[in-house]
Formats: C-alpha cells, structure tokens, sequence
C-alpha cells in the first residue's frame, strides 16, 4: 500500500528523556484492515485526486485544510465547471465553520457560474438554490431563505417524481423557516406535505419517518 504504515508499539526511552520511541510497521497489499478502510472511504467520498482529498477533508470536518486546498485548486482551474464547483464547496466549507455571509458569496459566486451555463430550472441548480436559502436560515434572514428554498423547490417539483424523498426534503426546509418565523400554520402545512412522501417513499421504520 505504498507508503502506509501501522504504529507497531510506541514506548518511552528512558524516564528521563522527553523522547519516544516509535516502531512501525509496512503494510502491505494483503492487509484486510486497510483494504476495508479505503474501500470504505471510495464508498463516502467520491470525485478524484484532489477534489477527492477536498471532500475527505470535509467530511471529518478538517475545515480549514479544506478551504486551503480549494483556494489552491482555484487559482490552477480555468474553465467554469471547476470553478463553479470549487465556489461550491467553498461555501460548505464556510458554512460549517459557522461564516455565513462568506459562505453565502461564495454559494451565489457557484450559482452565477451555473446560470451561465445551464438553462434556467435545470436539476443541477436546485442544491445550490437550497444551500443559499440554509445559509440565509442560519443568517435568521427568513424572507431571503424561503425565496431562494422556493425557488429550489420549484425545481424539484418539475424534475422529480411527486414521492421523492428529495421534494420531501424540500418541504421539510420550508416547513422550519416558517417555523422560525414563529407562523406555525405554515409551518405545519409544509411538515405535513413532507410527511406524506416520506410515509409512500420510506419503510414504516424508516428514521426520517420518525423525525417527521
């Protein structure tokens, strides 16, 4: 497995010494343990090379390493596509991190890129549409939020099947901003039409059932 190793046994030089020892130990190609991690990590983290990297980073939640990576690959891309996905993570990245108005630009910068190249209603924008309207939830601008998870929904009412889990979703995302603002029977309206997909497209012991 090229340059991957196992720590065999760390143990201390003497009680004096402020230095270990650490012995490790080469892998090979046959290590049913490593085997089963990176096969596992392919199964969670898809793309390739370094976007790979980027989205391993995100998802043990190594935020700043992410953000260096993704401003690196940056300055490197030139066509649109790249860039309108690097913008995108971008904006997880800030989103995670808690720097909302950050990753709303950099979620608007993906979503301006996009509209240049895809049709207005195409199925790749509605995500993005979402990820601009949760940052704007997390912001506690509501108006802003239901206008850009309306817009995603709109989307997704064209281009997915009535029982998609996704449109369920969907709903759901508008069903919490209203309850933020505190109009519950709206808010009930919209959990209600997310409940119904949810009761066709999932099995009765479904958890996102029972948080519905």
């Amino acid at each position: 497995m090229h340059t991957v190793f196992r720590i065999d046994e760390v143990r201390k030089l003497d009680k004096k010494s402020p230095f270990y020892q650490v012995d490790l130990k080469l892998t090979s190609d046959d290590d049913q343990q490593l085997r089963q991690l990176t096969d596992r990590i392919r199964e969670e983290v898809g793309g390739t090379g370094w976007y790979r990297l980027g989205q391993l980073l995100l998802k043990i939640s190594q935020f700043d390493k992410a953000e260096e990576l993704y401003k690196a690959l940056l300055e490197q891309v030139s066509n649109d596509s790249d860039k309108a996905y690097i913008y995108h993570q971008l904006g997880w990245v800030k989103d995670d991190q808690g720097q909302y108005k950050e990753a709303a630009s950099f979620y608007e910068m993906s979503l301006k890129i996009k509209r240049k190249t895809l049709p207005e209603g195409h199925p790749s924008l509605a995500p993005t549409y979402g990820n601009i309207g949760l940052v704007y939830k997390n912001m506690g601008d509501y108006s802003k939020a239901l206008e850009f998870y309306e817009k995603s929904h709109q989307i997704y009412e064209k281009a997915l099947p009535s029982n998609h889990p996704d449109l369920a979703t969907s709903y759901n995302n508008i069903g919490q901003v209203y309850n933020s603002m505190g109009d519950y029977s709206k808010a009930l309206e919209f959990y209600e039409k997310s409940h119904k997909i949810y009761e066709k497209a999932l099995p009765s012991n479904h958890p996102d059932l029972a948080t519905s």
